[in-house]
């Protein structure tokens, strides 16, 4: 205990936290959907404050043009195609021993959610597109879990704490369709608001852990850090028709997956999820006769000689890259892979 004392000691001297409350926070349990910019910087600051159980999930492997704004990757990542789960797993260990921290790799879906929610106090959004925010939105308020919400691009940045049974819902803000499409991978983003919409992230995550009530920002907050324009959206009367905070349809969890072929918007890759796993070995062998073969303990890549990409996963997935053509990518999988 005197050498978590001194660990915290700082935090411990800010008296809205205390004793009190950093003892708390060795008690909690948060997860964090996604670990790419946002979620560097979630896992960064709570690993950090010493939240007792960290879990984070990331289906993506960490790639050269991430290391912009993605703070806990490093060129070493890359070279090893290291799955991001499994990168920020291993840095954040050396930054604190003392907690239970847990990198997942996986795609996050209906059917896993409720797993990832089992025992968690609060989940944190460091994802980069909306399926998986409204995902998060439902699966949360139907077990009554708090939500914190941030979204990043450009120079702008958003971010909100919905607790069920207190606030309004983000389907009360934002609706499937009104969100503009626009992400990093299209019109970009600078890596100062990152940091920024990441931190009041986590400092609303930490008064909610350290039932801090009175201090919690009960507003949607947004800005442009670039232009300098910064606008608070109190919250109010939650939508009445809202499916998920007052109809209870969670509308996220009723949809049919199917054969999940997703196109990652903006990033020229198809996500196929049709197979229950894959033996990486196995699959080293049989696609070295399509295309140069980099096989790691997380993954396979395939690079064939159109410049096209496959990279399969342990659980069964695979991303082609090198296209936003579902068509197209469903048929290269038919043909090398197998529907």
């Amino acid at each position: 205990m005197e050498q978590q004392r001194e660990r915290y000691s700082r935090q411990i001297l800010f008296s809205p936290i205390g004793e009190e409350g950093q003892a708390l926070l060795l008690e909690k349990k948060v997860l964090i959907v996604g670990m790419g910019a946002l979620g560097t910087v979630l896992a960064s600051h709570l690993v950090r404050a010493g939240v007792g159980t960290v879990t984070f999930a990331d289906r993506d492997y960490v790639e050269k043009s991430n290391l912009q704004r993605q703070v806990l990757f490093d060129e070493d990542d890359v070279a090893e195609a290291l799955p991001k789960a499994v990168a920020a797993e291993r840095k954040l260990r050396k930054v604190n021993s003392d907690i239970t921290i847990q990198g997942i790799v996986a795609d996050v879906t209906r059917d896993n959610m409720d797993d990832l929610l089992d025992g968690v106090d609060l989940v944190l959004d460091g994802t980069d597109n909306f399926q998986t925010r409204f995902l998060i939105n439902d699966a949360c308020f139907k077990k009554g879990i708090p939500f914190v919400y941030g979204g990043a691009v450009s120079s702008r940045g958003m971010t909100a704490i919905f607790i069920p049974g207190e606030t309004p819902c983000l389907r009360c803000f934002i609706k499937e369709g009104d969100t503009g499409g626009q992400t990093c991978d299209m019109i970009g983003v600078i890596s100062p608001v990152v940091d920024i919409v990441g931190s009041f992230q986590a400092v609303e995550a930490i008064k909610f852990l350290v039932q801090a009530n009175k201090s919690q920002r009960n507003s949607l907050l947004s800005f442009d850090i670039w232009n300098y324009h910064m606008f608070e959206l109190k919250f109010s009367t939650p939508d009445h028709d809202c499916p998920t905070c007052q109809l209870h349809e969670y509308p996220a969890l009723q949809m049919e997956e199917g054969e999940m072929v997703t196109s990652l918007c903006g990033r020229e890759t198809v996500q196929i999820n049709a197979r229950s796993s894959f033996d990486l070995k196995e699959w080293a062998t049989k696609l070295q006769v399509i295309g140069t073969v980099k096989e790691t303990p997380f993954l396979l890549r395939v690079e064939l000689d159109n410049g096209m990409k496959f990279v399969l996963f342990p659980d069964g997935r695979t991303l082609v890259q090198g296209t936003e053509d579902v068509t197209e990518a469903k048929a290269l999988y038919r043909k090398y892979i197998g529907l």
